[in-house]
């Protein structure tokens, strides 16, 4: 028995009077906020960490790189030929190199963890007598925690009340069955957790029922502490990771292979006249310049500083690489409620012989007199705006005794209220439940009655039907709610309104504009769903929508057909909304937005997950996205977004690998033709410092609309082949730079060389920022044009200064000489501009 198992297993057997008098609580007010405090200062707070990423990490992340061991490893060969200086330089490089990165890679971390802690997880507890909403690391032991469908145990703890409870435990038993749970102490002590049946453990999720339980460990102390302490360790790699880590493999099997060949070539045309170490040093030279050492901080910070505009959208990232993920959406599945609608409900009419009691018996299922009134949402708050004073007063002569809350497979909650000596049983819910269950009703009345709730669905308002019975109770504690649902006698039903979202409709608009599918998948019945729809222009007629029943009756085949030509599913279970994203999923990228435990398993499948923050907690945690504001218009702006960094992002790699190709047919073409190097080593580095430069304002950069209208795809051989036809065409422009450079000094080449690189470099942004001629994209940041117009004048400035001659070799140009790289520049930007307009015209592809 480990000590895990000997610290639940001695509250297994305790009556809850003597688990109560241990941690010194009072059952009916809970602890106090003295009482917190002591135990906070004792225990600490309730979180489970481990071990946290600190900058030495960073650093050391930085180091471990390969391209750092090739620069490193030229440094040495330098060192070893006595050229210190050139070494130093290099050396310097590789700090200036490691230190940039390790800025930007920091600085998204600690962005990253800012966005983390705006997602703050409450819990409900009794402190001073009355249920209130603390952050979820504020719980101590002894705290009373009460917990409904959907909620996240917070905490080990010991059940003290238990109506109809089940849990899923798999988490920490891999058994997928909910377990139900009591909260009667074990006639012995049990040491298995799938066996305790009175304790709910830290991690594990509430399916039905509700429940209250006292917490006996927190944090590191509960039984996920102790697993979490054993895979502390444990390191995975995210897909973001995967994919830099899958790319740069990429790299350098092409440096390898294309070294191996220039060195073949250099033996074969220049035979034994080859200077093997001139070559050596040419070729670890030429192996930095096709290393892209700046795509992890590209992309590092593209993402962090997209992840911080999305968070101003009130759109929090928990990962950063779900930014990708989230431009990538094709389709967007969502609830109507609070998305579409402002989830403002107010009672608009009330159907019954006695329509103050209905609208009574219906508040009464969710009144608590511990329970406060912000806790209260939707229907519950239209309930409470709509009682009369002295209804509010009434409610008072009733007691709370037991409830089972809202059961998204059964649409009704139950509660069992006394008055004085007698109990009554209310049931409030959908229609086609709790009518089924009512006596008395003749058929003409159920007529009139079906004939309301259609008439008020196609107004859009949803409709509660309330009912009840007066019953005998000999033990409240182990009364069976659910068993005497049957022989009710009907109140009332009441039509509630949701006025729609003066956003709505934008937000449709902008989705179709950026290609994304928006389909409701709702609980609620075909008359709201469609009339809803029908209002933000989703579907022209109401017949367009699908029931839970209907689909469930399709084959297999048919169900594909529907899912992919209907827009609204209406009536649908949690199964059915996960089956219908799975169907979806076979060639499309989809995402779910959800709120409830219904929702948890649609979130859990989806492509992608987005939850707002006020959802219960199975579902936050199911998301890979957190909303702060619940609106479609916020996330039709997130996938923008999204795209808008992922283009980018591609940006930057089709840029680089055209850059890096060409400089590589180049520089190769350059040594079988020329007796010296047609650039040194140490003006390679400073080229790749210098070119990176303006690639990290990239990440600031517009993007043409036409590239927004549907998601950017990570094609490597798309991306390759562009990026070959463009540097095979920045390669015939070097090759002319040569021919009429070919008889002056090899300084003179050198130095020309580099400033004819540099500024093809430049202008290539320019023109591949865009699929479109370049004067007809999206206007460039400001960032972007301020640091390449900076990089310009630094490369044209250096040779003809004491530091660049001396440091790296330079010469200063004759003005003849440097018109006429202007001139090869200017004819060079028009050329591979045309270049690429054609390309992208006959292969009519924007996702390269």
């Amino acid at each position: 028995m480990n000590k895990f198992s000997a610290l639940f297993s001695e509250y297994t057997t305790k009556t809850i009077e003597d688990i109560a008098t241990d941690f010194g609580v009072s059952m009916h007010d809970g602890l106090s906020d003295a009482q917190v405090l002591e135990r906070q200062a004792v225990y600490g707070l309730n979180e489970i960490k481990t071990r946290e990423i600190g900058w030495a990490d960073i650093l050391w992340r930085q180091l471990k790189s390969p391209f750092i061991y090739l620069l490193l490893g030229v440094a040495v060969l330098y060192f070893f030929l006595q050229s210190y200086f050139d070494a130093s330089v290099i050396l310097c490089i590789v700090f200036i190199n490691t230190f940039f990165s390790f800025f930007q890679e920091y600085r998204a971390h600690k962005a990253s963890q800012f966005l983390q802690q705006s997602i703050v997880t409450h819990v409900t507890v009794l402190r001073h007598g009355q249920e209130v909403d603390v952050p979820h690391n504020q719980l101590v032991p002894g705290d009373i925690v009460v917990l409904y469908p959907g909620d996240i145990i917070p905490a080990d703890l010991r059940f003290i009340e238990a109506q109809n409870v089940t849990i899923d435990e798999s988490v920490l038993t891999g058994e997928s069955v909910p377990v139900a749970k009591t909260n009667q102490p074990s006639p012995e002590s049990i040491n298995e957790i799938f066996k305790a049946s009175n304790i709910g453990f830290y991690g594990t999720t509430v399916v039905s029922g509700k429940a209250l339980g006292i917490v006996f460990a927190t944090g590191k102390n509960s039984a996920l502490g102790d697993i979490v302490d054993l895979t502390a360790h444990t390191v995975q790699l995210s897909s973001f990771e995967k994919g830099l880590a899958l790319f740069s493999t990429f790299v350098i099997r092409l440096m390898i292979i294309s070294l191996l060949i220039l060195f073949c070539a250099n033996l074969i045309v220049k035979g034994h006249s080859v200077n093997f170490l001139e070559l050596l040093l040419f070729a670890s030279a030429l192996a930095l310049s096709i290393i892209p050492e700046a795509l992890p901080i590209v992309m590092t910070f593209a993402l962090s500083q997209g992840a911080i505009r999305l968070a101003h959208r009130k759109t929090i990232v928990k990962r950063l690489s779900a930014i990708d993920d989230l431009g990538n959406i094709e389709i967007l599945c969502t609830d109507k409620t609070g998305t579409l609608t402002e989830n403002v409900s107010k009672v608009e009419a009330v159907y019954g012989v006695n329509p103050r009691e209905a609208v009574l018996g219906a508040y009464l299922v969710v009144h608590h007199p511990k329970k406060k009134l912000v806790t209260i949402k939707g229907f519950d708050l239209a309930l409470d705006a709509n009682l009369t004073l002295e209804e509010k007063v009434a409610v008072q002569a009733y007691t709370h005794v037991a409830e089972v809350p809202f059961d998204p497979a059964r649409l009704r909650n139950i509660v069992l209220v006394r008055q004085q000596e007698l109990y009554e049983l209310i049931v409030r819910g959908a229609p086609e439940t709790v009518l089924e269950s009512c006596i008395g009703l003749t058929t003409e009345e159920k007529q009139r009655m079906q004939e309301w709730i259609v008439d008020q669905g196609h107004q859009g308002r949803r409709v509660l039907v309330v009912a009840k019975k007066v019953v005998q109770v000999d033990d409240p504690n182990t009364y069976d709610l659910v068993g005497q649902e049957h022989d009710l006698n009907f109140m009332g039903m009441i039509a509630f309104g949701d006025p729609l979202k003066k956003t709505s409709i934008e937000a449709i608009a902008k989705a179709r504009a950026l290609g994304v599918t928006i389909k409701i998948l709702s609980g609620d019945t075909r008359e709201v769903c469609g009339a809803i729809a029908q209002q933000v222009g989703l579907i022209q007629h109401r017949d367009e929508v699908v029931t839970g029943d209907e689909f469930a009756k399709k084959s297999a085949a048919e169900k594909e057909e529907l899912v992919n030509t209907r827009s609204v599913f209406a009536r649908v279970s949690p199964q059915q909304k996960y089956e219908i994203i799975v169907l979806l999923q076979k060639d499309k990228s989809v995402a779910y937005m959800g709120d409830g435990i219904n929702d948890a398993p649609a979130l859990k499948v989806a492509n992608v997950a987005l939850a707002v923050n006020d959802a219960v907690d199975v579902a936050r945690e199911a998301s890979d996205i957190i909303l702060l504001k619940k609106s479609l218009l916020v996330v039709i702006e997130g996938i923008e977004e999204g795209r808008v960094i992922f283009s980018n992002i591609l940006k930057y790699i089709r840029t680089i690998l055209s850059t890096t190709f060409s400089n590589f047919y180049s520089l190769a073409f350059a040594s079988l033709i020329l007796d010296f190097l047609p650039m040194l080593p140490v003006q390679l580095l400073l080229n790749n410092i210098l070119s990176d430069l303006p690639m990290l304002a990239i990440a600031t950069d517009s993007t043409d609309l036409n590239e927004l209208k549907r998601p950017a795809k990570y094609d490597v051989r798309g991306l390759a082949v562009v990026s070959t036809v463009l540097a095979l065409t920045t390669s015939l422009f070097d090759i002319i730079f040569f021919a009429l450079f070919f008889h002056v000094a090899p300084a003179v080449l050198q130095t020309g060389w580099f400033i004819e690189s540099m500024f093809t470099e430049l202008v290539f942004i320019f023109s591949i920022r865009t699929t479109r001629a370049f004067f007809r994209g999206s206007m460039p940041s400001i960032p972007l044009v301020v640091l390449t117009l900076g990089v310009g004048a630094v490369s044209l400035v250096l040779p003809f200064t004491e530091f660049g001659q001396r440091v790296f070799h330079f010469v200063p140009l004759e003005l003849t000489q440097l018109l006429i790289i202007a001139g090869v520049v200017i004819v060079y930007f028009i050329t591979v501009d045309l270049v690429k307009v054609l390309y992208y015209r006959m292969f009519n592809n924007n996702n390269t």
